[in-house]
């Protein structure tokens, strides 16, 4: 019987193709963009966790505190009250610290011959490679013997050899910082943009003691950045680095503390939170589309009915009971929003290379998200084609074979 009407329906869908494809447009358009929205979602996601991930893994920044002047307190780093024995405390004190390094900053014009580029100039421990994840494609990073005997060395970002030696390679070559000869070791591999828009590769690392006693000429640290064990551990490690701190820094129970920790793994979650809800809203916009092609469908099926009355009357006549009409016109509404929706999702999937390769849009094609959109696509047909069919087969036979 399901053979029979199945014919049947494409017998009707075929005689009247224009119609029918029109019919079908909605629940194209519908399906096509709830999967080109979604991959342009989750693509956005996937960028956002990746730009954000390369800052690197379970860590934690813990910065200067502020200064009360007069009852105006000013911003993180109005005090200096970070060192580099307080980093060198959280990895022998605290078990669920990985690593911990020392950073001191400033931008500085870096002079290679004629050549000249104003790069910031990061003083580092050797910690901080595995911090941050960061590869080195030639040479070597900083060592513990470059930190101690405060050397004059550098490892460069691809920013800055670029723009310093074109396609040469940079190793074992003599750079310039405030007229300070350093001689390059390392070169790192390529991190590209930050969550946060900057070129994290426009960058010079040196030895924090050389960065403090040669460049700025200081005693104290601007930062520390810590990596906990395991991503679980994150919070833990914030709160003994926390206790750990205010007992280094003689801070009395009720006093604030003279530093502040920031957890990227809270801006990691808030983003990928937003990249979600972006997914979800696109997703939702777009099947607006899925619910007028059902209405459409719905109201194709009844002007069919309408159209087909005194053949429904003759069906009935010969012996084809209720049940019959009504999978008839059932399968036909099925068998355009099925046939609409395999079309949708060659057409969303085709939208959304174009939209990854071409216009360079950040689109993930999530095979579930496919298997969604053709079972919704054949649930609008049951849905909207279930009363039209309702209506055929409650038709009067003899009403029916008397209509003109």
């Amino acid at each position: 019987m399901m053979a029979m009407a199945f014919r049947i329906a494409l017998t009707a869908l075929v005689r009247n193709k224009v119609r029918s494809f029109l019919t079908m447009l909605g629940v194209i358009i519908g399906v096509g963009a709830v999967i080109a929205m979604v991959a342009i979602g989750e693509g956005a996601k996937q960028r956002v966790q990746e730009q954000i991930s390369s800052l690197g893994t379970n860590v934690l920044v813990v910065l200067p505190g502020t200064l009360n002047l007069g009852g105006a307190r000013t911003g993180s780093g109005g005090v200096q009250t970070l060192i580099d024995s307080d980093a060198k405390a959280m990895m022998h004190e605290i078990p669920i610290v990985a690593a911990a390094s020392p950073v001191v900053r400033s931008v500085q014009q870096v002079i290679v011959g004629d050549q000249n580029w104003s790069s910031s100039i990061q003083g580092v421990a050797p910690e901080f490679q595995e911090i941050r994840n960061w590869t080195v494609t030639e040479g070597r990073f900083i060592s513990e013997n470059d930190v101690d005997s405060t050397a004059k060395v550098a490892v460069l970002g691809q920013t800055v050899s670029t723009n310093l030696f074109g396609d040469q390679s940079p190793l074992d070559a003599i750079i310039r910082i405030k007229k300070i000869p350093f001689r390059v070791i390392g070169l790192l591999g390529a991190k590209g943009q930050s969550g946060f828009g900057t070129d994290q590769d426009d960058i010079v690392m040196i030895p924090y003691t050389t960065m403090e006693k040669r460049i700025l000429g200081i005693t104290y640290v601007q930062q520390i950045v810590v990596s906990a064990v395991t991503v679980d551990q994150t919070v833990a490690a914030q709160n003994q680095i926390t206790t750990l701190l205010r007992q280094r820094h003689r801070i009395q129970p009720g006093r604030d503390d003279d530093f502040t920790i920031r957890n990227l793994s809270d801006i990691t979650e808030a983003a990928s939170n937003s990249a979600t809800t972006m997914a979800i809203l696109l997703g939702a916009i777009a099947s607006v589309s899925l619910l007028v092609g059902g209405i459409g469908i719905m109201n194709i099926m009844l002007v069919s009915v309408t159209e087909r009355t005194h053949e429904i009357g003759i069906r009935m006549a010969v012996g084809a009971r209720s049940r019959d009409i009504m999978l008839q016109f059932l399968v036909e509404a099925m068998v355009m929003a099925i046939s609409g929706g395999i079309i949708g999702i060659l057409l969303g999937i085709a939208s959304s290379t174009l939209l990854k390769y071409v216009v360079q849009l950040p689109a993930l094609i999530r095979p579930d998200i496919i298997v969604v959109a053709f079972l919704v696509a054949a649930s609008v047909g049951i849905f909207f084609g279930f009363y039209p069919a309702h209506k055929a087969a409650h038709l009067d036979p003899i009403d029916a074979l008397r209509y003109e």
